[in-house]
């Protein structure tokens, strides 16, 4: 869900190369643990299928405020885990940009707010199973964390980077970007039910799925 919807040229290229070396050591080290790992043809087909209903989600845009969106990315976590997710907010924030939803430059920043949300659903849903062994409850919270991490990183890599041609202070842009994070916490509501529902569908059906996503 939290995505900075800029455009191409709104950070200055110091910080766009910045966060995208972040992004390419983040997807490189990813490359050797999967390499290590050698997931499965199962893993596989489970991080296709998320790559797929994330961008299709990721593409249905609520007018308000530049447009908030749900994009499952908690929901990568706990089915394929923070390695294979990695990749797979990678690719769906390419896909993204190359349809116009978001600008190329800012792929890397993006790719790290998505992956924070990746990781902080999948290691908040595996450490709620001592607390609750409702699959919907885990899912739930777990969405709402990640969602609300990401919202964090959207909002200090704003900060840091700063944003060209814009007038207002950095408390003014806080303000603002405070609102937009309060709207998109509202949709994070919403998408933790829809993960709750799909976590406790999956955990009747095909409960093996589950089991998998390992660090």
């Amino acid at each position: 869900m939290a995505h900075i919807h800029l455009p191409d040229g709104s950070f200055t290229l110091f910080w766009v190369l910045v966060w995208w070396i972040f992004t390419l050591v983040l997807i490189g080290a990813a490359l050797v643990w999967a390499r290590m790992r050698r997931a499965g043809a199962r893993e596989i087909t489970v991080a296709a299928f998320v790559t797929a209903a994330s961008f299709a989600v990721f593409q249905v845009q609520v007018p308000l405020f530049g447009g908030v969106h749900m994009n499952l990315t908690p929901l990568i976590g706990i089915l394929a885990g923070p390695v294979l997710g990695s990749f797979i907010v990678f690719i769906v924030n390419i896909l993204s940009a190359a349809i116009g939803h978001g600008g190329w430059g800012l792929i890397g920043a993006n790719v790290l707010v998505n992956f924070s949300e990746v990781t902080t659903g999948y290691l908040t849903f595996r450490a709620l199973k001592r607390v609750t062994p409702s699959l919907f409850s885990r899912a739930g919270i777990a969405t709402f964390g990640g969602l609300f991490v990401g919202n964090i990183a959207m909002i200090a890599i704003i900060l840091v980077s700063g944003i060209q041609g814009v007038t207002q202070t950095p408390v003014q842009i806080l303000t603002g970007l405070s609102l937009l994070a309060a709207v998109n916490m509202g949709v994070a509501v919403v998408e933790a039910f829809v993960t709750g529902f799909i976590v406790e569908y999956i955990g009747k059906v095909k409960p093996d799925l589950l089991g998998g996503g390992r660090p």
